[in-house]
């Protein structure tokens, strides 16, 4: 690290008071052995390792990394374990104050401190897809030279971005949600250790499971609202975070589904099986707890959209209007009128024709594309609405089809590599058994053969 005078003297002040931090902040890992949940990054060997000098012998030398995961996962946690771990000059920008003469000063003294002292720089980036192309553009020389290796963390699918030139010279790094689990370790961890509340509060086991719902997998959200409540808790005289004193402090009430102790997420899951499972009446009995729990009528809604592509797809096309105007009504009306709105969309979701040919044809091609099953798109398909695209042979030989009898041209869409590669294997299922029988149709004109067979207008499609 190469702190200012502002950040010592913050540093400074923050050694000799510890509460002037937040809790998310002490309870930070100073090691990547404290580092709760991505194990399958921290592996002897793994990327992360080799940034710290961790097996980084030979010719080889760290990769540069992107971070990528939602709010809460460790992004931040893990470029300042490297900082505290490494040998090397590390410095740290963020995408929102920093722009194009920022990353350029930092790039000169990379290469002054490799050149005059042989000093490794890692540049700690986050936010990086707030960056703008040029932006991103100044730090390739940096990255593909290796005067300094980069670390960046981003929120966003870096597919999307990230430009291409500066992904291909970065390893990928997913982090994945936080189990309840690993959120529970950690608040333990804050309540117990000298640099959180050193045992100043108990976490009684219905305030923990609590606080694990208002996490949904974010550390730095479960730390913010342990804080709060243990703040008021000992502002009252208790020793303990009692449920009423955590619900004052996030204001937030606690889902209790029934006496039994049935959680939040086990009664949501209960109704999404009984709907893919057509049993209408069980359906409605988990929609019932859920309503008279006080859930937040939106978050059913979502549910029910997502199992109408999920678990029904196009078995029947109208159960996704349905929950999208059932989520849309919700929006508008609020309880108690949803829950008729949200019965309305269960039932006609319950009693639908279910086929998830279209998840399943999803799941694989995105397989593929993540087992680096792409290649480039045929030379007939790109653009060709610039100067200089016919030089470079694209759109030349495009068949356009429509000005074909059948509407449907003979020739390749999928990249080579994928080339006669099957996703969609539609069910005979309700209102997709029409799709079984045009997809095959379809499929044999786009390979060559068949003639302008039955269906409407000799396109083969009913």
């Amino acid at each position: 690290m190469e702190p200012d005078l502002f950040t010592a003297a913050a540093e400074e002040r923050q050694e000799k008071d510890p509460g002037s931090s937040p809790l998310a902040v002490r309870m930070r890992p100073r090691s990547l052995d404290e580092v709760v949940g991505q194990q399958h990054l921290l592996k002897p060997g793994a990327p992360l390792r080799r940034l710290v000098g961790e097996g980084a012998g030979g010719p080889a030398g760290p990769a540069s990394v992107l971070l990528w995961g939602p709010p809460g996962t460790g992004k931040t946690t893990l470029a300042y374990v490297v900082s505290q771990a490494t040998q090397k000059r590390f410095v740290e920008l963020s995408a929102i104050t920093a722009g194009v003469k920022e990353v350029r000063a930092v790039i000169e003294g990379a290469r002054r401190a490799a050149g005059g002292y042989g000093k490794e720089t890692v540049l700690f980036l986050d936010e990086i897809h707030r960056f703008s192309k040029a932006q991103q553009d100044s730090l390739l020389p940096a990255v593909e030279n290796r005067w300094v290796t980069l670390i960046a963390a981003t929120t966003e699918n870096p597919y999307f971005s990230v430009i291409s030139p500066l992904l291909s010279r970065s390893l990928l790094l997913t982090l994945e949600p936080l189990t309840d689990d690993d959120v529970r370790g950690l608040l333990r961890r804050a309540v117990a250790a000298e640099r959180g509340l050193g045992g100043a509060v108990t976490l009684p086991e219905e305030s923990e499971e609590h606080l694990l719902r208002i996490a949904g997998g974010d550390a730095r959200r479960a730390l913010t609202a342990l804080e709060a409540a243990a703040g008021a808790a000992l502002a009252q005289g208790e020793a303990e975070v009692s449920l009423p004193t955590l619900e004052a402090a996030v204001d937030r009430a606690a889902v209790a589904y029934d006496r039994d102790g049935d959680q939040h997420y086990d009664v949501a899951s209960a109704l999404i099986k009984s709907v893919r499972g057509s049993d209408v009446d069980a359906s409605l009995h988990y929609l019932a707890r859920m309503i008279e729990a006080g859930e937040d009528p939106r978050f059913i809604a979502r549910r029910l959209m997502i199992s109408a592509s999920e678990d029904i797809g196009l078995a029947d096309s109208s159960a996704l209007q349905t929950a999208v105007a059932a989520a849309q009504a919700v929006a508008m009306i609020g309880f108690p009128e949803a829950a008729l709105t949200l019965a309305h969309a269960t039932v006609a979701l319950a009693l639908a024709p279910k086929s998830n040919a279209v998840t399943k044809a999803i799941g694989a091609a995105m397989d593929d594309v993540r087992a680096g099953k792409a290649g480039p798109v045929p030379a007939h398909l790109r653009d060709g609405h610039y100067k200089g695209a016919e030089k470079l042979g694209h759109a030349q030989g495009y068949v356009y089809p429509h000005d074909i009898p059948g509407a449907i041209a003979a020739q390749q869409y999928a990249p080579d590599a994928l080339a006669g590669r099957r996703y969609y294997e539609p069910t005979r299922y309700g209102a997709e058994a029409r799709y079984a029988e045009v997809v095959e149709r379809v499929r044999e004109r786009l390979a060559g053969g068949g003639q302008d067979g039955p269906g409407r207008g000799g396109d083969g499609r009913d």
